[in-house]
């Protein structure tokens, strides 16, 4: 009876337009309400019946039937007052139900009121009894309008079949959203987990089928056509060995973003996404001391250099999460700027932002800015960072990167800034490279200053970004869109990476935990061949390694190694309370060696080679192959190989070396 009056009103509705939907309302509003007043009207009688039933029909007529029509309204204003007609019982859950007990509960009491006071002499078991059945009834014609859904969805549907792999919380939520958001157009035939106390066993309905291993005859048997990994806090190879399980499905493969992407632990279809690179690369989630962070950024001024790059972007979106007094975006590219700028306005519109267009090597310009804003926590992530572009160009390397760090320091420390972090890179570990020097300078130029001043100078060393400007993954996917080849410079050529989220996290960690002076060095795992990084990448673009796309090799350039050294070389490191992050143990600063340097190398800024002779003094551990190489370099066809992006002015080498 009751599907076939869901039927009627489904059909009512059909033929509806948007003009319609008063009157849809008002059709399943009428419904419910004559469903519910059936309802209150039998349910004393059937207590009758429990309690006396041969007697019961007599009993109704001289006890309940002068009160009925009061019951009734009773009952429905109640039922009205608690929302029973206003909500969408095809998603009905423990909510909806605890609604119903509340509303029959109230409406209970004040007919037992009512009764009482117009003397009507009915046992407290009628209303008892009345009570419950009302409860039961009502929440078993709601559910009959979910069930009646439910079927009229899955008989018309003809929608992808999809497999889970890995049935934990995750799993669930997907589950869950899938059944009830996406039923007419996904059906979950199952999940798989390696967990064997869970095979044979139901999630919403769901069998666990098996585990990993059995992923292709599953999809064979129950026609999969989409497997969702939802696994988020799985490792990179983790992820790796799932994806070559279903590689041979000719199977749809998403997965769930890494916990670090996962804020609140809201998980929804919506953000299931095609695996990538990150994928296959991922570590265990960065754990934040989240109180600390926010202890010295919340309500705080904050400035960040080089706001428009990669990191200090990313660096600049983690801020805004901490509720700031206000941040400050320097750069010296305008479109950058305003690009982050505007994003942030949208994200965090209650957050005080201010672009400001400088270049950190103009003095006067920088002094105004801390002056005017005194900004009480700096991030100096502005830095020319790519290997072979700055072994053509050691000046412009040592403008920036020494003298650039030297000033926005210097007028750090003029303001009063309390904490002033410099995102450095592993490359200034024994560095063969003009970049990795320079920032090495970078380092003893705020150690310096450190020594001399009372705000908190540290710098912060980590590998290779994923995905940042002018790294090897953006390169390469060009080249794949391009049909090839990829160019990489040598098969053994390794290196460390981490994502963007993951180093900007680290580096507002390490901030955190700055007493002065200190060098921290950020842990990156295992390193990767960049052979691999390639072919990982060719295969997620659905494409055969050496076969649909060509690998080739074109040679080291001056600057690169073939391995980045660990981050715990020179004379090693001491932990911190930060599993992830380390302090390195280098020699005190020579105030009066760097003084002279760095003069030495203001004088000698317009001639090449005296600037990497200049540096060499200053750095000893920096290679003096680099220097006997770098002019022949400058007339080798190799330059051409290295690609100038358009777009962002970035210059993009095979090997993607960048901070």
């Amino acid at each position: 009876m009751l599907a076939k009056y869901i039927n009627q009103i489904q059909k009512k509705l059909s033929a509806s337009n948007t003009g319609d939907v008063l009157m849809r309302r008002k059709l399943i509003f009428g419904g419910l309400m004559f469903i519910d007043a059936v309802i209150v009207s039998f349910t004393p009688f059937l207590a009758l019946m429990i309690c006396f039933e041969e007697t019961a029909g007599e009993l109704f007529f001289s006890w309940l039937q002068p009160f009925m029509a009061v019951v009734i309204f009773i009952r429905l204003i109640s039922f009205y007052g608690f929302g029973l007609y206003h909500r969408l019982w095809r998603y009905a859950s423990i909510n909806e139900l605890l609604a119903i007990a509340g509303a029959v509960t109230l409406s209970s009491v004040i007919i037992m009121i009512y009764s009482a006071l117009a003397g009507a002499a009915i046992p407290k078991s009628i209303h008892f009894i009345s009570w419950g059945s009302t409860i039961v009834l009502v929440g078993l014609s709601r559910l009959g309008l979910r069930i009646a859904y439910y079927l009229r969805q899955r008989k018309g549907q003809s929608g992808t079949n999809v497999l889970i792999v890995g049935a934990g919380d995750a799993g669930a939520m997907i589950a869950r959203e899938i059944k009830h958001r996406y039923l007419d157009s996904k059906k979950i035939v199952g999940f798989v987990d390696d967990d064997p106390y869970k095979h044979d066993q139901m999630i919403f309905g769901v069998k666990i089928l098996g585990g990993r291993s059995d992923i292709r005859h599953i999809v064979n048997e129950y026609q999969v056509n989409e497997i969702i990994i939802a696994m988020p806090s799985a490792g990179g190879c983790v992820v790796r060995e799932i994806l070559s399980e279903c590689k041979e499905t000719g199977c749809t493969v998403k997965t769930l973003p890494g916990m670090y992407e996962i804020i609140d632990g809201k998980v929804t279809v919506q953000e299931l996404r095609e695996v990538n690179l990150e994928d296959l690369l991922r570590r265990e989630p960065v754990q934040l001391d989240l109180h600390g962070i926010a202890s010295y950024i919340g309500g705080k001024r904050v400035l960040v250099t080089g706001a428009g790059g990669s990191i200090g972007s990313e660096l600049c979106r983690q801020i805004a999460k901490l509720s700031p007094e206000e941040i400050f975006l320097l750069g010296k590219g305008e479109n950058s700027i305003y690009e982050i700028d505007r994003e942030l306005r949208i994200k965090f519109p209650d957050t005080a932002i201010k672009p400001i267009i400088a270049d950190v090597r103009d003095r006067e310009r920088i002094a105004r800015v801390f002056a005017d804003n005194k900004p009480q926590v700096v991030f100096h992530a502005a830095a020319h960072k790519h290997v072979p572009l700055m072994e053509l160009q050691p000046e412009e390397a040592v403008r920036n990167n020494v003298f650039g760090t030297k000033v926005v320091a210097e007028a750090a420390d003029r303001a009063g800034t309390e904490v002033f972090v410099m995102v450095s890179t592993d490359k200034a570990v024994n560095p063969t490279s003009v970049m990795g020097a320079t920032k090495r300078i970078a380092e003893l130029v705020i150690q310096s200053i450190n020594k001399v001043s009372d705000t908190k100078f540290v710098a912060v060393r980590f590998g290779n970004v994923l995905g940042s400007r002018g790294s090897a993954v953006p390169l390469f996917k060009k080249q794949i869109a391009a049909g090839g080849p990829i160019t990489i410079t040598h098969p053994d050529m390794k290196r460390y990476f981490m994502t963007i989220p993951e180093a900007a996290q680290l580096v507002l960690q390490a901030g955190s935990m700055a007493s002065g002076g200190e060098v921290f060095v950020l842990d990156m795992g295992e390193p990767i061949k960049i052979v691999d990084l390639a072919c990982d990448l060719i295969e997620l673009s659905g494409l055969v390694p050496y076969s649909d796309i060509k690998v080739e090799y074109t040679g080291t350039r001056p600057g690169e190694k073939l391995f980045e050294e660990l981050l715990t070389a020179e004379e090693g490191t001491t932990t911190t309370r930060h599993e992830k992050i380390y302090v390195a143990k280098l020699k005190a600063v020579d105030e009066k060696r760097l003084q002279r340097g760095l003069a030495a190398l203001q004088q000698a800024i317009h001639n090449d080679e005296d600037v990497v002779t200049t540096m060499k003094k200053l750095v000893p551990t920096y290679s003096t192959k680099i220097a006997a190489k770098r002019r022949t370099f400058k007339h080798q066809d190799q330059v051409a190989e290295a690609q100038l992006d358009g777009q962002t002015g970035s210059y993009q080498t095979a090997t993607g070396l960048v901070p």
